[in-house]
């Protein structure tokens, strides 16, 4: 893919309406995690440096209409603070507020909009609303990866009204880093993929298959693998009616010469909380009243084989119940081992929404290689899906 950046043009005297991704968590009125809006500075420093001005706008979580408690109030002197310069603030999204205040935007300064979906026809992809807010700019940039794979008005539909459309420094980044591990990516290459359930993760295993060379299956998803070759599993998560897909799944990778790694033993409890008390069993010996709830010794030790011998790894998913500190053992380990076999030159992705508070958790996310922003597109990237707001920047 040949990818149109910002480093490619200079932004001198030039009026940009930037698609960034502040959609942050907020709690009594306080940013609790800032990394989304750090992700955007380098995009903003650059137009800013070249001396043009900057446009901002993005969503606050899921309104409808409009809500003072996702106003962008909310994170507004958050937003100076990272930027370390004066954000002017728009009262609205296309409304006389912010065709005045763009109007009268100097070379240097910042506007942020109002939250775009306090307006219906963002998530709809209208065109009249994409259109206002072209008419706001010179040139157009998308750094939302976490909104790629949205159709909306914002990451989308606006593009085709700017002749100079960019990929953002984080976009660029986030399209990189797929691309290192689905198309470039220095073998072997490695998949850990976790979390619940399998179902949601068929559509990834199917495409990576040609891929990669090794797959480690944990957390829930591995006791439905587990149940279909016989094993007993106890009362653990299972999803019965993927059994012949997960039977599919192992005789596709046989066939690919894929070598697929599962859990020997897990952490069992009988019940699901952290208090509850815990003994290690066999995976494929689990006792009626006893579910899975961690990966155990003897499996993270055959992991670390793998993990270790890996020069690219991808991480899609927890493997057991992190959340958990007393059944968060055999995740952290995990990620240990991916962040040793990154400082021993391999290149590791990390994605997913359990995956990305994991490595959070634990101090990780500066050991490994990258640390994706965008759940949902990440996951429609690794499907082997075309994103509609990359797609828009390209065409």
């Amino acid at each position: 893919m040949i990818m149109n950046t910002i480093y490619k043009f200079n932004f001198n005297n030039k009026k940009t309406i930037v698609r960034v991704d502040f959609n942050v968590p907020i709690e009594r009125d306080k940013v609790t995690d800032n990394s989304r809006i750090v992700a955007a500075k380098t995009t903003i420093e650059k137009i800013i440096s070249d001396g043009g001005s900057c446009i901002l706008m993005s969503h606050l979580g899921r309104p409808q209409g409009h809500d003072n408690n996702l106003s962008m109030q909310k994170i507004h002197a958050e937003v100076e603070s990272v930027l370390k310069t004066k954000v002017i603030l728009s009262r609205d999204v296309v409304g006389n507020d912010s065709i005045m205040k763009a109007k009268n935007l100097s070379n240097g300064q910042v506007l942020l909009l109002e939250n775009l979906r306090f307006h219906k026809e963002e998530t709809e992809g209208d065109l009249a609303f994409a259109k206002k807010l072209s008419s706001l700019a010179d040139c157009y940039v998308n750094d939302a990866f976490g909104t790629a794979h949205r159709a909306h008005a914002s990451t989308t539909i606006i593009a085709q009204f700017f002749e100079n459309k960019f990929f953002g420094c984080l976009l660029e980044k986030e399209v990189k880093s797929i691309e290192k591990v689905m198309k470039s990516g220095e073998k072997p290459i490695l998949a850990i993929l976790g979390g619940a359930k399998i179902s949601s993760k068929i559509p990834i295993i199917n495409n990576i298959m040609d891929v990669v060379d090794h797959i480690i299956i944990g957390g829930g998803m591995s006791f439905t693998f587990v149940k279909a070759m016989g094993g007993k599993i106890g009362s653990s998560i299972c999803e019965d009616e993927m059994i012949p897909i997960a039977l599919e799944i192992l005789d596709r990778a046989k066939d690919n010469n894929v070598k697929i790694h599962l859990p020997t033993d897990v952490v069992c409890a009988k019940e699901f909380n952290n208090e509850a008390q815990s003994k290690q069993f066999d995976i494929y010996s689990i006792p009626k009243d006893y579910e899975g709830m961690d990966a155990g010794k003897n499996s993270i030790e055959a992991f670390k084989k793998v993990v270790l011998n890996s020069n690219t790894i991808l991480w899609n998913g927890p493997v057991g119940v992190f959340e958990f500190s007393n059944f968060s053992h055999g995740t952290k380990e995990l990620g240990n081992l991916v962040a040793q076999s990154t400082s021993n030159g391999a290149f590791s992705l990390v994605g997913g929404g359990d995956s990305v508070a994991a490595v959070k958790k634990f101090g990780l996310q500066n050991k490994v290689s990258y640390v994706s922003t965008g759940g949902g597109a990440m996951l429609e990237s690794l499907e082997g899906k075309t994103l509609p707001g990359i797609n828009a920047l390209i065409s």
